[in-house]
Formats: C-alpha cells, sequence, structure tokens
C-alpha cells in the first residue's frame, strides 16, 4: 500500500455508525483525514462490529491510508428501565421513584433500575443526574430497593438513560461479563486499541489489560489501552490510571455531569499535560462537532472548542454522533481537518524548553530527544524512525515540533497503532537486515513519496543490530541524495 500523508499532526477518531457504515462513506471520511475508527459496542451485536471492522480495513485498503481501529466497551449500565410510552415528561417538584425490585414498564411516577445497586449507594440529600445533567433528582428517602426523589430540573426522561451521582461515589465494575464477551470479538478482529469505560484506578486498567492479553493471545496480539476518564472517582488516581494505560480518553460527557461543566475545561488542560509527560496518548472526546449532527457547518464555540485542544497538545480529536449518525459525517470531517491545521499552524513551539533540566536514562530514548532537537535547529525536511515496537516516535511525538515524524515498520499492528500519535505519519517497509541497506531503503520510501528531494535534510534514528526491539541507538543526519 502506498500511504497517503496526512497534512496535519493532530489526529481525528471517527465513530463508526449508520451514517457510516458503508465501504465508500469510510474510504471518503479517511481520505479527509480520519486517523482511528471507533466501534461502540453499546450499540449492535458482535457480528455487526466484525462485519463493519472488516469494511474499515478494506476502506483503508482503498483511501490508502492505514487506520487503526478502537473497540469502545460498553462498561457498566448504570441507567434507568424503560417506559410503557418510550418516554415520559417530568414536571419539577414532582415525586418521582428509581425502583430496582419494578418490573413493570415505568411511567411519570416511577421507573425500573438496570442498576440494581443504586438503592445502597445513594441516600437522602444526595442528587441524581439523569440523561448527561439534563434532568436533576433531589433523594428524599431509601425505602427497601426504590429511590425516593424530587424533580430539582425536570424535562423529558425516555428509555435506559444514564444516571450519575453528582461527586462521584456509584461503585459498578468497570469491566461486565458483556465487556469480557466484547473483549473476545475485539480481538477476533484485532482491534489496535481497546477504550475502558468507567475506570476508577489502575486495578481496573490492569485487569483489562489482562482479559485483551488473554483474548488476543491466539491471534498473537496485544492492543493499545485507553481508559476513559469519566468519574469523579478517576480524578485522584490519573497518575496511576496512565501508568497502567497507553492512553486516555478525555470523556467529557460524565465527567461533566459528575464534577460539574465548569471544572472540565481545566481537568482537560491537566490530563492532556500529565499523558504528554509521561509518553502516553491522549484523545479528547464529546460533543466536539455536536451542532453539525443536524446543521452542515460548525458553531463558531465548537471552531474554538477543537482549536484549544489542539493548542493544549491532544493527540487526537473525536467525533461520536456526528460521523456515527449525523446528515454530514464527511463534511464533519473535513471541518475538523481544517480547524486542526489552522490550530497547528499557530503553535509556539518552545523545543529547547521541552529539554532544560530534563535526564534521559535510557539510550533509545537519548536518541529520540536528539533526533527531535537537531531537526529543529537544523531545519530538517523530515524526522525518519525507523521502528519495531513504535517506542521512538512515541516519545518524538510528546513535543512539539513542526518537523514531520516518518515511523518505518515492518509490522502492520505497530504502524496501525502509530496512527493514533500525534504529528507521526506511519509507513510500513520490509524488514531490512543490515543498518547500510535500511538507510538506503527508508531514504527510497521516502523519495517515492515525495517527502524529501535530493538536496534535503532529514534526520534518521535507528538501532543496530537491526531488529531488536528497544534497541534504537544511532542518529544519522542526511542530505537526500
Amino acid at each position: 500500500m502506498k500511504e497517503r500523508i496526512p497534512r496535519h499532526a493532530t489526529k481525528i477518531v471517527a465513530t463508526i455508525g449508520p451514517a457510516s457504515s458503508t465501504v465508500e462513506m469510510l474510504e471518503a471520511m479517511i481520505r479527509a483525514k480520519v486517523s482511528v475508527v471507533r466501534l461502540n459496542f453499546s450499540h449492535g451485536k458482535a457480528q455487526d462490529h466484525i462485519d463493519r471492522a472488516m469494511m474499515v480495513r478494506e476502506a483503508s485498503r482503498r483511501a490508502g491510508r492505514v487506520v487503526a481501529i478502537m473497540a469502545d466497551l460498553q462498561g457498566p449500565k448504570i441507567r434507568v428501565g424503560k417506559f410503557a410510552e418510550g418516554k415520559v415528561w417530568l414536571e419539577n417538584g414532582a415525586k418521582f421513584v428509581l425502583d430496582g425490585d419494578r418490573t413493570e414498564l415505568g411511567d411519570v411516577n416511577a421507573v425500573g433500575l438496570d442498576y440494581k445497586e443504586l438503592p445502597r449507594e445513594v441516600k437522602a440529600g444526595d442528587v441524581l443526574l439523569l440523561n448527561d445533567g439534563l434532568i436533576v433528582l433531589d433523594v428524599t428517602a431509601i425505602k427497601g430497593e426504590a429511590v425516593h426523589t424530587v424533580v430539582r430540573l425536570g424535562g423529558e426522561l425516555s428509555n435506559n438513560k444514564g444516571i450519575n451521582k453528582q461527586g462521584g461515589g456509584l461503585t459498578a465494575p468497570a469491566l461486565t461479563a458483556k465487556d469480557m464477551e466484547d473483549i473476545r470479538t475485539a480481538m477476533s478482529f484485532q482491534a489496535d486499541y481497546v477504550a475502558v469505560s468507567f475506570p476508577k484506578n489502575a486495578t481496573d486498567m490492569e485487569m483489562a489489560r489482562q482479559l485483551c492479553n488473554v483474548a488476543g493471545a491466539e491471534y498473537k496480539h496485544k492492543p493499545g489501552l485507553i481508559a476513559k476518564i469519566e468519574r469523579a472517582e478517576a480524578i485522584p488516581h490519573l497518575e496511576a490510571i496512565l501508568a497502567a494505560s497507553d492512553g486516555i480518553m478525555v470523556a467529557r460527557g460524565d465527567l461533566a455531569v459528575e464534577v460539574g461543566n465548569a471544572a472540565v475545561p481545566a481537568l482537560q488542560k491537566r490530563m492532556i499535560k500529565m499523558a504528554r509527560e509521561m509518553d502516553k496518548v491522549v484523545i479528547t472526546a464529546t460533543q466536539m462537532m455536536e451542532s453539525m449532527i443536524t446543521n452542515p457547518v460548525p458553531t463558531r464555540a465548537e471552531v474554538s472548542d477543537v482549536a484549544n485542544a489542539v493548542l493544549d497538545g491532544t493527540d487526537a480529536v473525536m467525533l461520536s454522533a456526528e460521523t456515527a449518525s449525523g446528515k454530514f459525517p464527511l463534511e464533519t470531517v473535513k471541518e475538523m481537518s481544517n480547524v486542526c491545521e489552522a490550530a497547528e499552524a499557530a503553535e509556539d513551539v518552545k523545543l529547547d524548553a521541552d529539554f532544560t533540566g530534563k535526564t534521559f536514562n535510557r539510550i533509545d530514548q537519548s536518541i529520540a530527544m536528539g533526533a527531535l532537537f537537531t531537526a529543529h535547529h537544523l531545519g530538517a525536511k523530515a524526522i525518519v524512525a525507523l521502528t519495531d515496537s513504535g517506542s521512538t516516535p512515541l516519545w518524538m511525538s510528546r513535543h512539539r515540533i513542526h518537523v514531520p515524524i516518518y515511523a518505518l515498520t515492518p509490522k502492520e499492528s505497530t504502524q496501525r497503532k502509530m496512527a493514533l500519535y500525534r504529528n507521526v505519519r506511519p509507513l510500513f517497509m520490509e524488514s531490512v537486515s543490515d543498518r547500510d541497506s535500511a538507510l538506503s531503503a527508508a531514504e527510497a520510501h521516502l523519495k517515492m513519496r515525495g517527502i524529501v528531494k535530493t538536496g534535503d535534510v532529514y534526520a534518521i534514528t535507528c538501532g543496530e543490530p537491526m531488529g531488536a526491539p528497544g534497541g534504537t541507538n544511532m542518529l544519522k543526519i542526511c542530505s537526500a541524495s
């Protein structure tokens, strides 16, 4: 495959759904610079996800660009049950009961619970937020399995809407029996990333990794793990969760409901900064271009939101319903791509300051940082990393630099995983056994794709002996012949 190179560093994650479930639409979206396709396991059956994963791979082949697939697990169903008429209207001041024992369909007075533990996890005086905080209930009493409330802020409540407790405190396990089955499904098509919903601590992520590694063993596949930060309880444990993960998702919907809308922007900046400092990837998600579900252009506020995430240093920005069920999936991707490109053009690169007071104990990490520093000051056309595991390009991508990083690897799984890394353009190159041949082959790759031409300066890193994981120990500054 002759890969097409994205023109901006920030990657776009797009959710696949009814609006984008054809090879033709997916191909167009990938050409428009989607780098990761998200499969939402909250909807659909196992075979649906398998079919869509195959569709993504085919669209990727047609578009000439490698993309990663992210399987997003549903997580615990902290939700109300169903209503007899599908929905009700709750009036301010009305009494409303959430009943774990209720078997009949709900009405304006009461509804059953998918989350049966709720009566044991709330008390009188607690505040419950339903449907992403649009409905606010004050808990007045717990009677057996029934949570009695008074409606503080009413509105329409429909089937299976989510429940959050203000300030957090619901203890549902991050991984359900359904999630465990879904992990097996995701490993059957070698999903490149698995996103874990509602993790509270590092233990949740460690358990998810163990399950993924066991399910992936027969395929010799180990996915990257993304922790979705959407619980208040996760915030004090951010560093430990990051250490146990390959990256995080700033999942602003449920998080905002639990900690309050006003707290989210500062948390977003803190999470992006912490992820980059810990050499992890970070995705910023939720309502990024929400208005484009029904409108052909975004609002000015949405444009600013995406641009600010880019300027904060996020690896990727994510689209959910906009591409899954919206009217303008392709137009949304194009708009987001344009915003990313414009925001990056305004970035202030302070690479020297990044390295002040820093020490690097590993040879391969020191080589990666040396390549960045040298390429920046020489005004190099490109930075090239010959990589087996993808570690060297990941380290490079944690620092802002306007020199594109081209990661050449003989492993397709590594190539796809690197599709999420900011400013990394992953390319496939057959394994070469000796250094000189590898360097010649790399330059031929670059020239064939028009990345460099005769006389252009570029920096290249590799390891000797070739193919040894973690073995990057050489930096060479080249002038293309």
